[in-house]
């Protein structure tokens, strides 16, 4: 039996009274977690959902998504967590593309979510008030279905820089191995508190906040919302001893108005994903918080943590640490041969958490997995003493914030818009969020006039704001006379230069 949802039973059983999840005043025990995530999957058997089923989850971090996230997994379905942020557009190719015959949304975002699972044709659950008395009368399912190691547990959305999104396939032996990785990195136990505030739709969060605190019977305090004062106000509140963010989070903590009056002194650990923390960074914030900065390297497809910084072994500032338990790294040369150690190359990772391949999609699996080893499109480079740093990324993803964002995605709804010709999507280095998102675009003849040239622009900055989530739109809309182009016309992205 691997089925991941079973680390919710065994936590149940060890300490039912402990408190798993927590929202402000909020509180759910490990018990009513087991309780509600049977009642859940009572509530998909009512609906005729069958195992091997994907159920969309469409939701921020909210008490009711844990209960709701184990129930599709308890019942042997497949989890298919979205962003609430999506669109109408971007909710129905998600759908469709995932085959989802039911989504469970927050209510919240229904306008969007509704429009599109209806031109999906997915049946909608809101999670409302009225939520909970939808799963009052039903009786708890008994015992949690059985799984295969290999079976999907979980499809989880990422893009490359052509084409659609393209669903990861993430085994419950994916996930339940990294999980297992990440209680042993922050040594977690029993009476931790870990900050909530990565979305639980991503796989950081997913991983290293819920599932890991789950499995250890430790506690999640839910941030929805990231703002650094309340984050400040929780911190103090819960006595949260593991603080789990992406560079942004630690830059807003460090600067947020009033940083002094928090006893923060229960934290002993913090951990960095997402993007690359720059080290001045890293070390202001061990000197001001007195807590351990770890940073670590992993991605969707690897479930995610492949390398991290760890608390018993070599730290450097800057590095993405040492290999993880389980884990085996490469530094490929453009031939797919190892590089000389210190040389700069592609990483690749084979283990245990490497996806099982992208959902429908073997072209794309078979270009990212060659013989068992993932190419992960970022280059880097090994010491001599085993510690890895990025120095660079192979694909023109956008980080922003922690956010993947794809261009050829932004490009594709900039050429919808009436007035342009040509469209570049770029990153524009940002002392907050990594990167900010830039457009480069030519227009067609008679477009506007020179005067109206800032007008057209926030015009269609507006344009692309209103069709895709808030933070993938272009924050500068950069009008050229034309993009440069190499000899077969192919538009040149290094070449352009946001002034």
């Amino acid at each position: 039996m691997t089925n991941l949802a079973t680390i919710v039973p065994a936590s149940a059983a060890r300490n039912p009274g402990g408190v798993a999840i927590k929202l402000d005043g909020i509180e759910i025990s490990f018990g009513a977690l087991e309780v509600l995530s049977a009642k859940v999957a009572a509530l998909l058997a009512q609906r005729g959902i069958k195992a091997g089923d994907r159920v969309a989850l469409i939701s921020p971090n909210l008490p009711q998504m844990p209960p709701i996230y184990y129930g599709i997994l308890r019942h042997g379905a497949i989890v298919v967590p979205l962003n609430p942020l999506l669109k109408s557009r971007e909710v129905e190719y998600h759908l469709q593309d995932s085959g989802a015959v039911l989504a469970f949304a927050w209510e919240g975002v229904m306008g969007e979510v509704a429009a599109g699972a209806a031109a999906a044709g997915t049946d909608v659950i809101p999670i409302d008030a009225a939520f909970m008395e939808l799963l009052a009368p039903l009786d708890p399912v008994a015992g949690v279905a059985p799984a295969e190691k290999d079976d999907t547990a979980v499809i989880l959305y990422t893009s490359g820089t052509t084409g659609k999104p393209k669903g990861a396939e993430l085994t419950h032996e994916n996930l339940r191995s990294n999980a297992e990785v990440s209680v042993g990195l922050f040594n977690l136990a029993a009476g931790d508190v870990i900050f909530g505030g990565l979305p639980f739709f991503h796989i950081f969060g997913q991983t290293c906040a819920l599932n890991s605190a789950v499995m250890a019977g430790a506690t999640v305090t839910l941030l929805p919302r990231f703002d650094p004062v309340k984050a400040l106000e929780i911190i103090a509140r819960d006595k949260v001893t593991i603080f789990e963010g992406v560079p942004s989070m630690y830059i807003a903590l460090l600067r947020a108005p009033g940083r002094e009056q928090y006893d923060v002194g229960s934290l002993r650990l913090a951990a960095s994903g997402g993007s690359a923390l720059p080290v001045e960074i890293l070390h202001e914030f061990e000197s001001t918080f007195e807590a351990t900065l770890l940073e670590g390297y992993g991605l969707s497809e690897t479930s995610p943590v492949v390398s991290f910084n760890q608390v018993d072994g070599i730290r450097k500032a800057g590095s993405i640490g040492t290999v993880v338990a389980g884990a085996r790294l490469r530094v490929l040369d453009d031939a797919g041969a190892d590089v000389e150690p210190g040389a700069v190359g592609e990483i690749a990772v084979a283990g245990p958490y490497v996806m099982k391949g992208y959902w429908n999609n073997p072209e794309a699996t078979a270009a990212a997995i060659v013989d068992g080893w993932f190419h992960t499109g970022d280059l880097g480079r090994q010491d001599g003493d085993g510690v890895f740093f990025i120095v660079d990324r192979k694909k023109d993803m956008i980080l922003r914030g922690g956010y993947n964002i794809y261009p050829r995605e932004i490009e594709e709804v900039l050429y919808e818009h009436p007035a342009v010709a040509e469209a570049a999507v770029v990153g524009m280095p940002d002392d907050f969020h990594g990167e900010e998102v830039c457009a480069a675009v030519a227009l067609k003849d008679g477009a506007a006039g020179a005067d109206d040239l800032a007008a057209l622009a926030a015009n269609i900055q507006e344009f692309v704001k209103a069709r895709v989530a808030a933070y993938k739109y272009p924050r500068r809309v950069v009008i050229m006379d034309a993009l440069p182009k190499g000899p077969t016309g192919k538009i040149l992205k290094r070449e352009i230069k946001v002034p």
